[in-house]
């Protein structure tokens, strides 16, 4: 039988985790900042590893999984919000996501992960007219 492992950045409350190991998928280790979700975490799942902050995640030396799951702030995205886009100071952080699955690639020679799911709100990709913050990524 094949394992499936999970990576969680912006793991909040582990809803990913959650119910990723409702079908099998195991929960490998999560980023989060927060105190109080990271102990309803830890409740759930005490031998998954936390990273702590996203943007002192080096992707190419944290174990390599299966999928990792991100859902980046949406303050700068959100219908009620600014509308800035991805170029807002608490959206960009999207951008940490994509860096880390992007140092998970080129360690493992482009193994891992093999899916990324990013969770959002409605008007993600209509915020800031389309536009996205100027440089490039990819994924």
């Amino acid at each position: 039988m094949t394992v499936i492992t999970l990576g969680s950045l912006f793991d909040g409350i582990g809803v990913f985790p959650l119910s990723a190991s409702h079908y099998g998928i195991i929960p490998t280790w999560a980023s989060e900042v927060e105190k109080a979700p990271i102990s309803i975490t830890k409740r759930h799942f005490p031998n998954m590893l936390h990273l702590g902050n996203i943007t002192k995640i080096n992707g190419g030396k944290i174990p390599p999984v299966d999928v990792i799951t991100f859902g980046s702030p949406c303050q700068n995205l959100s219908n009620i919000g600014k509308r800035e886009g991805l170029a807002g100071n608490q959206s960009n952080l999207f951008y940490q996501a994509l860096r880390i699955i992007e140092e998970m690639r080129g360690a493992t020679h482009g193994l891992y992960p093999t899916i990324a799911v990013w969770e959002n709100v409605m008007g993600a990709f209509s915020s800031n007219d389309r536009k996205r913050k100027t440089g490039s990524f990819h994924c």
